[in-house]
C-alpha cells in the first residue's frame, strides 16, 4: 500500500503511473489485462482476471484516484504513508480505497495458486470521486468480453460490514445564454440571470416536494435531496446579463426515477422559462450540462452479493445503506448482483490526516483468503 499512497491519482488528473504499477504486477504473475481508456486517453480502467474464462466468478472492483489535499491541514506528507504505533495508517487514499486495492493486489501469489475453478476478476476504475466518470465504460467492456459474474463487490470503505443500497448522484450546471444590453433597455435584452432564477427557484419548490414523498427510512433523509449549489452571472448594475450558470444536484434513492426528475426541470426550462427569456430580443439559449452521474444501488433482498459477503465476513447485522455513492449502481444496472463491502470507515476518507486501522486490512484480507477457497470449491 505504501507504493500506492505514493502516487498522486487526484481526480481528473492522469492515473496511468499507477496503472502501470499494477500492470507490473500483473505481468510478473503472468496474468492478462486489458486498460478501457478515458476518451481524452489521460486515464484508464483495468480489467484482469484470474482463473478460468468460466461463468460464476466474483468481481473485485475499486476506484484508483483519490480526493484533492489541497487546503486540508494535514501534519504529514498525505502522499507517504506513515504506520503509527496505535494500529493505524495514515496517508491520502488509505481507507477510500487504495487498502482495499493493496489487499487485492497482494492476495495475487494466492489467486494464482489456489485451483480456482471460477474465476476472479479485477476491475479498477478512474475518477469515480467526481461522478463515477470511468465506471460505465468499465462494466460495458467487462460484461462484453468477460465470462458473466456471478457477484460483484465494491471495496469501498464500510468496516468490512455489508452494504446493500446507497442512493445515487446526479449533478448538473445549468447554462443560460442570453443578450445583453443597457440596463435602461431591457426589451433589447435576454435576461440570463432572471431565468436561472426561475430554474432556481423551481428546484427549491422540487426539492420540498420531494422531502413529503414516500419515505425510504433506511436513508438519512428518507427522500431523494435536491442541492442549488452556485448561481454565476452578471457583470455591473447597469448591463443586463447576457450568461448565468446554475450548479446543482440531486441524490435520488433507489425507488425514485431519476431520470423522471432531470426531464421535469428540463420542461419547466423549455416550455416556461426559455418562451420569457426570448421575449425581448429573440435570444436565448439553456442547456443541462452533466457533471457526474453516479447511479443509485437498489437492494436486492438476499441477492447472491450479499449472500456471498454476509458468509465471508459473518456479518449478520441487518443490510446497511449509506449516502455516500459508489460505481456499484452501474454493475447492478448491467444485471449484476453487486454490494459494497470493504475496509476502513468512511467517517476517516477524505479528511485530514486520513487513515485505517491495520486490523480493517486484516479483516479484508481474511474475506479475500475466504473467497479463494469457496471459488475453489
Amino acid at each position: 500500500m505504501d507504493a500506492l499512497v505514493g502516487m498522486d491519482t487526484t481526480a481528473r488528473h492522469p492515473n496511468l503511473h499507477l496503472l502501470g504499477f499494477i500492470e507490473a504486477l500483473l505481468d510478473d504473475h503472468g496474468v492478462p489485462h486489458e486498460r478501457v481508456w478515458s476518451p481524452d486517453g489521460t486515464c484508464a480502467n483495468l480489467i484482469a482476471r484470474i482463473g478460468p474464462a468460466v461463468e460464476g466468478g466474483v468481481v473485485l472492483s475499486g476506484h484508483t484516484d483519490c480526493v484533492p489535499v489541497a487546503g486540508q491541514p494535514w501534519s504529514r506528507d498525505p502522499f507517504a504513508m506513515h504506520a503509527a504505533d496505535d494500529g493505524r495508517l495514515y496517508g491520502r487514499g488509505v481507507a477510500d480505497m487504495k487498502g482495499f486495492l493493496a489487499v487485492v493486489l497482494a492476495a495475487l501469489p494466492s489467486m494464482l495458486a489456489a485451483d480456482l475453478r471460477r474465476p476472479v476478476i479485477l476491475a479498477f476504475s478512474y475518477d469515480e470521486e467526481v461522478g463515477t466518470v470511468g465506471a460505465p465504460s468499465l462494466v460495458e467492456r467487462l460484461v462484453a468480453t468477460q465470462p458473466r459474474p456471478e457477484s460483484v463487490v465494491i471495496g469501498e470503505p464500510t468496516s468490512m460490514e455489508v452494504v446493500t443500497a446507497h442512493k445515487g448522484v446526479r449533478a448538473f450546471t445549468t447554462v443560460v445564454d442570453g443578450r445583453d444590453a443597457h440596463s435602461s433597455q431591457p426589451q433589447r435584452a435576454a435576461n440570463a440571470v432572471a431565468a436561472a432564477a426561475r430554474i432556481a427557484t423551481f428546484l427549491d419548490d422540487l426539492a420540498i416536494r420531494l422531502e413529503t414523498a414516500a419515505a425510504d427510512e433506511r436513508f438519512d433523509p428518507p427522500h431523494t435531496t435536491v442541492n442549488l449549489a452556485t448561481i454565476e452571472g452578471g457583470q455591473a448594475i447597469n448591463i443586463v446579463p447576457r450568461r448565468c450558470e446554475l450548479a446543482w444536484e440531486y441524490r435520488p434513492v433507489p425507488a425514485d426515477d431519476s431520470e423522471a426528475i432531470l426531464d421535469e426541470v428540463r420542461r419547466f426550462a423549455d416550455q416556461e422559462v426559455l418562451p420569457r427569456l426570448r421575449r425581448g430580443s429573440g435570444d436565448g439559449r439553456i442547456e443541462f450540462v452533466v457533471d457526474a452521474m453516479a447511479r443509485a444501488l437498489a437492494d436486492e433482498d438476499g441477492g447472491p452479493a450479499e449472500t456471498l459477503c454476509r458468509g465471508l465476513t459473518g456479518y449478520t447485522g441487518p443490510s446497511r445503506t449509506v449516502a455516500f455513492g459508489t460505481d456499484g449502481g452501474h454493475f447492478q444496472a448491467a444485471g449484476l448482483s453487486t454490494v459494497v463491502c470493504g475496509p476502513g470507515s468512511i467517517d476517516q476518507a477524505h479528511v485530514a490526516d486520513e487513515w485505517i486501522e491495520h486490523a480493517q486490512l486484516q479483516a479484508a484480507e481474511a474475506f479475500v483468503a475466504g473467497l479463494l477457497e469457496r471459488l475453489s470449491s
